[in-house]
């Protein structure tokens, strides 16, 4: 327990400024499904003019760990619920390996609707730019205040921007646990879809053993709380 305590103290930090999802005005709800309800009619930017529809977060409602990925996937889009891709395959693969349970967490995007270039038949992902990030977060800011978590974590440079502004990055923070004034930490690491564009096999296999490391300071982080609270009962 002492080493794994040393172990958090020594990943974390303290954020310099958060992102528009901690910092901005944020929308007005009295539970996750009147917030989902609310955000199905979102016109707050274009995007909603060519996806298919909102793709808002889900999870159990008492969820103690929650993961912000970018934005909704080609996959997402058509389904209607996050990270049912190939990369959330990839995350639901990393998360067992690494000890946490997907079921208990809560999944969602820093940004609602899919944002895409059509290539022929394809659709291909494009990133979303910051005045999308900016308006988006005021979904992502509601849901983080009516799960009130105990870790967040932040899967890619997009999700890293939104919580934690831009003094933070993935290069920068990958793997620090950084205290936020909402009360909770933000893990920063990458997002899954990443691992599927290393063409090289060793490349890709190292760097998915970083990811499943990244992801086990979640278990361990939930570890150290859960003996917190017995120790003080």
């Amino acid at each position: 327990m002492e080493a794994r305590n040393k172990a958090r103290q020594q990943m974390s930090r303290t954020a310099a400024k958060t992102g528009p999802a901690l910092s901005g005005e944020h929308a007005n709800a009295h539970s996750i499904a009147a917030l989902r309800r609310q955000a199905e009619s979102c016109e707050r930017c274009d995007l909603y003019k060519n996806a298919t529809q909102l793709v808002f977060g889900e999870g159990p409602v008492d969820a103690r760990i929650v993961l912000v990925g970018e934005q909704p996937g080609d996959r997402e889009d058509l389904a209607g619920h996050p990270f049912v891709g190939p990369a959330g395959r990839v995350l639901d693969e990393c998360l067992h390996e690494a000890g946490v349970d997907r079921s208990s967490c809560y999944l969602t995007n820093a940004v609602k609707h899919f944002k895409f270039e059509q290539r022929g038949k394809r659709r291909l992902h494009s990133r979303p730019n910051a005045g999308e990030i900016q308006r988006c977060a005021w979904w992502l800011g509601a849901e983080l205040e009516q799960l009130r978590p105990d870790l967040v974590v932040a899967l890619g440079a997009t999700a890293v921007v939104t919580l934690l502004g831009r003094s933070a990055g993935v290069t920068k923070n990958r793997g620090d646990l950084i205290d936020t004034p909402a009360g909770y930490p933000v893990l920063v690491t990458i997002h899954p879809s990443y691992l599927l564009r290393i063409q090289d096999g060793d490349d890709a296999a190292s760097e998915r053993a970083r990811f499943v490391k990244d992801l086990a300071k979640v278990a361990a982080y939930e570890a150290d709380r859960v003996g917190r609270t017995q120790r003080r009962l």
